[in-house]
C-alpha cells in the first residue's frame, strides 16, 4: 500500500529527495492545519502504513511499517481533535521481525485481521498473516514467496465472502489468492498488469478491494491504470478475466490504498491528493469526481478508511520526538 520502496534503490532516492526538502518548508507544512477533522496520536516508530477502522472495536488499527507489528488508537469518546492519543501495541512476532506489515483489512465474518508482510528491501519475503482480533494470536502464517524465489513484495490485501484472501505483488506485478485456512490456491496473472514503459512498473499492483459482486479492483501505482477482475464463479482460475477501466476525469498515477465506499464509489489514496472515483456500469468505466489534499504531502498519504461515514486519509510517517502520526478526514 505505500510507494511501497520495493528496492533499496528506491528507499535511498525517497531518503535524498526528503532530505532534499528545505527545513523550513518542513516546518511551514507541520504548522499547518488541515481544514478537516484530524486524528493524531503518539507512536513507537515513525512509518505507519496503513490504517483501518474497526466499527466493533471503536478503534483504529494500524500496520507498523518499520519493524512489523499492528496496534490501535483509541478515539476518545467526543472525537476532540485536539486530543493526542496514543498508539497500542497489539501483535509483534519475534518470527516475523525486520519485515514490514503493510495493507490490512478487516475480516469481520471470521473475527480476523489480515496482514500483508514483506522484506521492505531486499524484497526476498512475502507473507500473508491472519489474527484473532478477540485475542489476537495467529491463526496462520502463509509464506508467499522464500529465499530462494524471484523478489517479491506483498503489498496489499483484500478478502471475499468465503475468506479468501488477495494479496498485491507491487514487485512481481501479481496476485496471490490465499484460502480461509492459508493455504495458497493460486497466482492470478496477466500481461496487462505489465503496462508499457520500465518506469511504470517500479512500483507495481498495490490497493486492491472485493467489490460485493464477485471482482477485485487493483490500483496499479506508477502508471495509474485500474483494473477490474472478474473472478470465475466454478473457481478455476483460468476462468478469472482482467480487464483495464476506462477511467476519465483525471489520471489515478501515484495511487496506493483503495477503499470501497459503497458498490459505485471507491477512495484512491496517494500523494499529492487522494481521489474520488465512481463508476454507473459495474466498473466497466469510471470517472474521477472529487479530489482531496491534506497538505501535508511531506507524510505521504497511503491508505483510507472509513468511520461512521466519513473517509480518514492514513499517512506514513510520523514527525517529532514522539513521532506523531495523524489520520486526516477527506470532504470530496
Amino acid at each position: 500500500m505505500s510507494p511501497s520502496f520495493c528496492s533499496g534503490r528506491f528507499s535511498v532516492a525517497l531518503f535524498l529527495v526528503i532530505s532534499a526538502v528545505p527545513i523550513a518548508y518542513l516546518i511551514s507544512l507541520e504548522r499547518a492545519v488541515p481544514s478537516t477533522h484530524v486524528f493524531s496520536y503518539q507512536s513507537s516508530g515513525f512509518f505507519r502504513e496503513c490504517a483501518k477502522w474497526d466499527d466493533a472495536g471503536r478503534r483504529f488499527l494500524v500496520s507498523f511499517m518499520d519493524g512489523g507489528g499492528i496496534g490501535e488508537v483509541v478515539p476518545s469518546a467526543d472525537g476532540n481533535s485536539d486530543d493526542v492519543l496514543r498508539e497500542v501495541t497489539l501483535v509483534k512476532d519475534v518470527d516475523l521481525a525486520g519485515n514490514a506489515s503493510l495493507g490490512i483489512v478487516i475480516d469481520r465474518d471470521r473475527n480476523r485481521l489480515l496482514v500483508a508482510v514483506a522484506d521492505l528491501l531486499g524484497n526476498r519475503y512475502s507473507a500473508l498473516a491472519a489474527y484473532d482480533m478477540s485475542t489476537w494470536r495467529r491463526v496462520f502464517l502463509a509464506e508467499l514467496s522464500g529465499q530462494s524465489e524471484e523478489k517479491s513484495f506483498a503489498d496489499d490485501v483484500a478478502v471475499d465472502a468465503q475468506g479468501n484472501a488477495y494479496v498485491t505483488d507491487a514487485k512481481g506485478s501479481k496476485i496471490w489468492k490465499v484460502d480461509v485456512n492459508g493455504e495458497i490456491v493460486s497466482t492470478i496473472e496477466s500481461p496487462l498488469f505489465t503496462p508499457p514503459g520500465w518506469y511504470n512498473n517500479l512500483v507495481a499492483l498495490n490497493g486492491i478491494v472485493y467489490h460485493p459482486d464477485g471482482f477485485l479492483l487493483v490500483i496499479h501505482t506508477f502508471s495509474g491504470l485500474l483494473y477490474k477482475i472478474d473472478l470465475a464463479a466454478d473457481g478455476d482460475e483460468s476462468n478469472n478475466k482482467v480487464s483495464v477501466v476506462e477511467v476519465t476525469g483525471g489520471t489515478l498515477r501515484f495511487g496506493d490504498g483503495l477503499e470501497l465506499l459503497s458498490p459505485t464509489k471507491i477512495v484512491v489514496a496517494g500523494s499529492p491528493s487522494a481521489k474520488l472515483v465512481e463508476s454507473s456500469d459495474g466498473w466497466r468505466t469510471a470517472t474521477v469526481t472529487g479530489w482531496f489534499s491534506t497538505g501535508m504531502v511531506h507524510r505521504i498519504v497511503s491508505s483510507a478508511t472509513v468511520k461512521e461515514g466519513r473517509v480518514y486519509l492514513n499517512h506514513i510517517v510520523g514527525f517529532g520526538s514522539k513521532m506523531r502520526h495523524i489520520l486526516v478526514e477527506a470532504v470530496f
